[in-house]
């Protein structure tokens, strides 16, 4: 299955080429976790934050479906 990942806030640099926000198409088996995408990715769940599924937080163990988009964020500090 397909899905769509958009990486902020420096976790991109997970992947070579790619920009802040950028659309990333990421093939998927069925039944996978966002924990076995960021794993596929070669992102360290330390590094991550927040994620949004279609505009909704969700947690490392949701198990992801087809046609999803996923956003990623690390967190994020200042004041």
């Amino acid at each position: 299955m397909l899905v769509e990942v958009r990486l902020f806030s420096g976790l991109e640099k997970y992947l070579t080429g790619k920009r802040f926000g950028e659309p990333v198409p990421v093939e998927l088996n069925e039944g996978e976790t966002i924990k076995g995408l960021l794993k596929q990715m070669g992102i360290p769940e330390k590094d991550v934050f927040n994620i949004l599924v279609d505009g909704r937080h969700q947690s490392l163990d949701y198990t992801v479906k087809g046609g999803e988009r996923i956003s990623l964020f690390p967190p994020v500090g200042g004041g």
